[in-house]
């Protein structure tokens, strides 16, 4: 394979607009910077008849990424959340606005990560922002779990997006750049390992029936190069698995050192404990200096990293903002 580095860049800042948990105690550690929201919201029950505006969490993920590099930013919004409104809110909260992205790249059509564009779209007013996503991004897909009726994945209308002014960009599965190659979309990630299996029970509807669709082939993540530190890499959910999307960034770039890795790990509560241990020494060979898991990285996930990885590890929080430089 073609090498195709990124450039390195100064600096790269990563704010939390949604993940599965808030936590308004968490202290400034390393990279992170936890927010102090200022915007208020009126109160019929409190002496002063307002409060400060709360972010909200849920199960979903959505980031705001800027790369800065000779002085000029570039800002792009990475996955959307579920609700219709959650994302605007706390880009609200935030004093950040959908207008000042510059694009929009998804991780993959899976709802939790793509619902709240609802109210981006608003926030937006057709402003034809692209939208750049994998071409299997609007597979309809279902879930079928042993003993349950199978489950259908809401998915978005691409005829919607257009007319709310979005520009759909349906990238080959290759890797591409953004922003004169500063900002890497891996595209379909290599699946080398023997345990990252995907998702268990997911289908897909092709020709005319419902066929496996463990892979979740969409699955893509975000790979910036700082300048004299590594590779920060940012996932959505991690369906291709964390061990081989960070492998396969090495395999892009050509480069070894591993920076941070950000995002979703897809290790959930109730998978094989295998995996989960597998996973966790794998990523000791990564030798990442930031470990952020985040949205489906489950508690048992989470505790046995902190074992292996403590002194690497960031609890993560909607609205903290990871600087990198």
């Amino acid at each position: 394979m073609i090498k195709i580095s990124p450039s390195t860049i100064d600096q790269l800042s990563v704010t939390i607009l949604m993940d599965n948990h808030v936590n308004a105690l968490l202290e400034n550690r390393g990279p992170v910077k936890r927010p102090s929201t200022t915007l208020n919201v009126t109160s019929k029950v409190t002496e002063g008849k307002f409060v400060k505006s709360q972010l909200r969490a849920e199960h979903g993920f959505s980031a705001w990424v800027t790369i800065q590099d000779k002085n000029i930013e570039h800002s792009i919004l990475f996955d959307a959340g579920v609700s219709p409104t959650g994302v605007s809110e706390n880009m609200r909260i935030l004093e950040l606005s959908p207008k000042d992205a510059e694009a929009i790249v998804f991780s993959h059509g899976h709802f939790d990560h793509t619902l709240g564009i609802d109210g981006i779209l608003e926030d937006l007013g057709g402003n034809n922002t692209p939208m750049i996503i994998h071409p299997e991004f609007w597979n309809r897909r279902r879930i079928v779990l042993p003993g349950k009726e199978p489950r259908i994945l809401p998915s978005l209308d691409k005829f919607a997006l257009r007319k709310g002014g979005i520009e759909v960009v349906e990238e080959s599965p290759f890797p591409s750049f953004l922003f004169n190659n500063s900002l890497l979309v891996t595209g379909e990630v290599d699946r080398t390992t023997s345990y990252e299996m995907g998702m268990q029970g997911q289908e897909v509807f092709k020709e005319d029936s419902w066929q496996p669709d463990s892979l979740t082939l969409d699955d893509q993540a975000l790979v910036a190069n700082i300048r004299g530190k590594g590779l920060v890499i940012i996932t959505g959910c991690g369906h291709a698995g964390i061990v081989n999307i960070c492998n396969y960034a090495k395999k892009l770039t050509g480069e070894n050192k591993i920076h941070a890795i950000i995002g979703g790990f897809h290790l959930p509560d109730g998978l094989d404990p295998a995996i989960i241990r597998n996973t966790v020494r794998d990523i000791k060979f990564l030798n990442p200096d930031w470990l952020v898991p985040a949205h489906c990285t489950g508690q048992q996930a989470v505790l046995t990293l902190i074992e292996e990885h403590g002194a690497s590890m960031i609890q993560n929080s909607v609205g903290s903002r990871y600087l990198f430089n």
